[in-house]
């Protein structure tokens, strides 16, 4: 690839590669000889492990395998690879890192470490095939402050850059993405007030934009994305005491918000949505799968089959369609337990090889 770029620069000396003028002159194709959509075929046909040094060869490959063409073309071949991105603590919690794990439970690649101070209470979500890094409590000399920050980690590239900040810092909010746009609501603003703001990131204009407001304040809730909507659950609400069981429903084509008074978790500690359902851990049961249907709005619960110590906590991961449980806290021996909601009956519960090497802070399942 090094050889390709340096034969086609322009032989008056420029560093400017040819090929990227082909994209903004229409003259020069990716591919000397190819047409365009055959060579960007071929580019997404490159093993993911390869893609830095493919960046490395000139900017209109860099900017094609940041693009969200890029992944467009690897999920038409095919070869899309899935990589679970954990964010891991050692036992004594003075170090956290990123790290990456592959099907098979094998480590891909240290993730490079996010610029800015370490944050608690921040939210983390993937959209266009990016990890996006939102917010919380920024720890500087010891001092907890709610922070606007948003970075955003290129999986392809292995990098971090600094995106947009929100237009309300805030921490212990609820993030989702939803359609492509990326959601945050309520939490805590930087003076400690409790927030009923909601703000929308859109990735192709790089900006967040004020919505909607929730009819009241909502704080240490969590959402996600479920048909095309976003749902806000558990947490506090200033129309409750304790933690609330109703559900905010915000609709993106109306930009409206409704209300669900069926029922929900309260205290949750973990949540994922698999197979277009919500699976969610409360805090008063780590041993119960408490899994929310959209399409009818109904709740059931099904048993971990957890042995030993009564203390350990978990977080999900989700990988292949299935989810798995890793241990945050508890006996160090567990072995990480997969669950298949699409599995025959009695057959739903597995061991997985898949372990992170520290304490899961949470995850993200990013494929590109």
């Amino acid at each position: 690839m090094a050889g390709f770029e340096r034969g086609n620069k322009r032989t008056n000396g420029s560093n400017v590669c040819l090929t990227s003028l082909a994209n903004f002159e229409g003259i020069i194709p990716l591919l000397p000889g190819l047409p365009d959509d055959v060579a960007k075929y071929c580019l997404a046909l490159v093993p993911r492990s390869s893609f830095p040094t493919m960046a490395a060869v000139c900017k209109t490959w860099r900017s094609f395998i940041r693009s969200k063409d890029f992944v467009r073309e690897r999920t038409k071949a095919g070869v899309l690879e899935e990589w679970l991105y954990v964010l891991t603590m050692d036992t004594d919690g003075k170090e956290r890192r990123w790290e990456v794990l592959d099907r098979l439970g094998r480590k891909r690649q240290l993730v490079r470490p996010m610029p800015g101070p370490a944050k608690v209470g921040f939210g983390v979500t993937v959209v266009d095939g990016k990890l996006i890094f939102i917010a919380g409590y920024s720890i500087i000399n010891g001092v907890a402050s709610a922070s606007s920050d948003v970075y955003q980690y290129d999986s392809c590239l292995n990098s971090w850059s600094k995106l947009a900040d929100l237009n309300v810092a805030r921490a212990e909010f609820a993030c989702a993405e939803v359609n492509g746009m990326v959601y945050v609501v309520g939490g805590y603003g930087i003076e400690g007030e409790r927030l009923s703001t909601v703000e929308v990131y859109d990735p192709d204009t790089g900006k967040w934009t004020l919505i909607e407001s929730l009819r009241r304040p909502r704080w240490d809730c969590f959402a996600c994305g479920l048909n095309g909507k976003l749902y806000v659950l558990g947490g506090r609400s200033s129309f409750t005491i304790g933690h609330t069981r109703f559900i905010d429903v915000y609709d993106p084509r109306d930009n409206l918000w409704s209300e669900m008074k069926n029922g929900g978790c309260l205290m949750v500690t973990t949540h994922a949505v698999v197979d277009k359902k919500l699976f969610c851990i409360e805090w008063k049961n780590q041993r119960e799968l408490a899994i929310f249907d959209p399409e009818n709005g109904s709740w059931k619960r099904v048993r971990v089959p957890l042995t030993g110590s009564t203390s350990i906590w978990l977080r999900f991961g989700i990988m292949g369609g299935k989810l798995l449980l890793f241990l945050v806290e508890g006996d160090h021996g567990y072995q990480t337990l997969l669950y298949d909601p699409n599995a025959t009956p009695g057959s739903e519960w597995q061991n997985s090889n898949i372990k992170p090497s520290g304490l899961c802070i949470c995850s993200v399942t990013i494929k590109a």
